[in-house]
């Protein structure tokens, strides 16, 4: 299926003593770009979480919270000599600046590294697989949103491209009435110019050739409908490897084709159907910029 590369995605699990929870979140970007952020008792594992994502995501932008929940038997202790240096030195700023009250029990356990839960001595070296396991659902609720996300960007982007076929179509079949009728215009102008003198026939005939090809749009217009399908193919096959990319090459060729036959076009109609094209490839480029 097509997946958009906005998501969110959580899972917790039993890693070693401690209960892990992981939270991802996805946005677009160009390739796979990953920022972890892992408390210190697990980011011994910080490149075996990278690879693990590596192989489920793609492309986007993905952050990663893990958060370690202390059980019971994971207990807290007190670092009593870091409490000890804590305690003398406040004592000593309240006896060097003559402050009132004392130096309580509460205020230096909040005072930092002096409580520690433990959690780095109850991960074992090997929990690692427990870990990557949490990872793993959280990755499955991750992709579940994106493709949910996806199937709904998929029906936008399919919906505007039959906008741009409808006109692609129009444009093909008003693209041989506009050749006669540029054709014809020559000849009214050549013969009222002429005001009955000779013309050469022969190169008329060259000239009207010439103008033929020089409006021509037929290669353009079946490039287009080739692009279209190839495009409508990609979205429907919901490939992961790169779909995002393929369909942004694509676009860019229409816009070609696009810019192209407005260029040759020489006619109001057909600049009107060119415009519209153009307006509605911007607006699937910026659906497409979210598809992976």
């Amino acid at each position: 299926m097509i997946r958009s590369m906005t998501g969110f995605g959580t899972a917790d699990g039993n890693v070693g003593s401690a209960r892990v929870s992981v939270e991802l979140r996805t946005v677009n970007h160009r390739f796979f770009s990953p920022a972890l952020k892992l408390p210190s008792a697990l980011s011994r594992w910080e490149s075996d979480v990278r690879e693990a994502l590596r192989k489920r995501i793609a492309r986007g932008h993905v952050t990663v919270s893990a958060r370690l929940e202390r059980t019971a038997a994971m207990g807290a202790s007190i670092d009593e000599g870091r409490f000890a240096e804590y305690a003398a030195q406040l004592r000593a700023l309240h006896t060097t600046n003559a402050l009132d009250g004392t130096v309580d029990v509460a205020t230096i356990l909040r005072l930092p590294d002096v409580v520690r839960a433990g959690a780095e001595d109850e991960i074992p070296d090997d929990a690692l697989e427990a870990l990557i396991a949490v990872v793993d659902e959280a990755a499955t609720a991750l992709t579940t949103m994106r493709e949910r996300e996806g199937a709904r960007l998929a029906a936008v982007v399919l919906e505007r491209l039959a906008v741009i076929e409808g006109a692609v179509s129009r444009i093909a079949s008003r693209a041989p009435e506009r050749v006669v009728a540029q054709r014809d215009r020559l000849l009214e102008n050549v013969a009222r110019l002429a005001a009955g003198v000779a013309i050469d026939e022969q190169r008329i005939a060259q000239e009207v050739a010439i103008l033929a090809d020089r409006l021509d749009v037929g290669e353009e217009i079946d490039r287009f409908h080739t692009h279209i399908a190839a495009f409508s193919d990609a979205l429907r096959d919901g490939a992961t490897d790169g779909v995002g990319k393929r369909l942004g090459f694509l676009l860019q060729e229409m816009l070609r084709e696009a810019n192209t036959t407005g260029s040759k076009a020489n006619d109001a109609v057909i600049q009107r159907d060119v415009i519209a094209i153009k307006e509605e490839l911007e607006r699937i480029r910026e659906q497409v910029e979210n598809i992976e």
